[in-house]
């Protein structure tokens, strides 16, 4: 897809291009139709993407969706949109137990006293001149 169009009125025009070029550059192969997404307008030459597609060509994942809504080809759609966040596993009851004893076993580790403690303490005689 390569973006025509003015700011905040976006046209695409459906180019094939080489795999080594952007689309935005200009240097495309063929132009197969265009799309404007604020109107849904949608033109396509169906002919060119299948020879385009059975010659090895292959879409992005909107374009194919495009093209599977379009019904120039079959197949299952692919979602586009990005996971919002990982999906965490909740802990079973027999990892939570099987964890309790290690965590139990890590505070019953000795402390190491500070260096304040392990001092020798100043004679009295000493802490009244002070």
């Amino acid at each position: 897809m390569q973006r025509t169009g003015r700011k905040n009125d976006p046209a695409f025009r459906i180019v094939v291009a080489e795999h080594t070029v952007g689309p935005k550059s200009g240097d495309f192969v063929e132009k197969l139709g265009a799309y404007h997404p604020k109107t849904k307008d949608v033109s396509l030459n169906s002919e060119r993407i299948k020879y385009w597609l059975s010659v090895g060509a292959k879409a992005s994942d909107r374009l194919h969706n495009l093209f599977i809504t379009q019904g120039i080809i079959k197949g299952d759609k692919i979602n586009v949109l990005p996971k919002k966040t990982p999906i965490i596993k909740e802990k079973t009851e027999e990892e939570k137990t099987a964890e309790a004893p290690v965590a139990e076993e890590t505070a019953a580790v000795e402390e190491v006293p500070t260096a304040e403690e392990t001092a020798p303490e100043a004679p009295e005689e000493e802490k009244a001149a002070a």
